[in-house]
């Protein structure tokens, strides 16, 4: 067996549940995880800045403050797991594919 078909069988072994999809099924769905994965980024970062914030805030309550930190921990949590999967789509896939910026400007 040749390093390419070793590569490819430890991907299917690891990733039973994307391996056998379509490339171009497995591009679009890596595609579409690599913008949720960039907007779960941009949305945690907005409640970081804002427990930041308040908690140089002294008028925040400290319910307030372990309600951002909560919320940040739960996000965190949500985007691990959704990195993973991602990780596992692109190893599936065996290549990142090219993706436009969210950015409109």
């Amino acid at each position: 067996m040749n390093d390419a078909e070793t590569s490819e069988t430890e991907r299917s072994e690891r990733n039973p549940r994307f391996c056998s999809m379509p490339k171009e099924a497995l591009e679009e769905l890596a595609v579409s995880a690599i913008h949720e994965h960039r907007r779960l980024l941009s949305a945690d970062e907005a409640v970081y800045e804002e427990w930041i914030r308040a908690s140089g805030d002294p008028s925040v309550s400290s319910d307030v403050l372990a309600n951002l930190q909560d919320e940040y921990i739960a996000r965190q949590k949500k985007s691990e797991a959704q990195q993973e999967e991602l990780s596992q789509i692109i190893d599936a896939l065996g290549y990142i594919p090219d993706v436009p910026s969210d950015d409109p400007n």
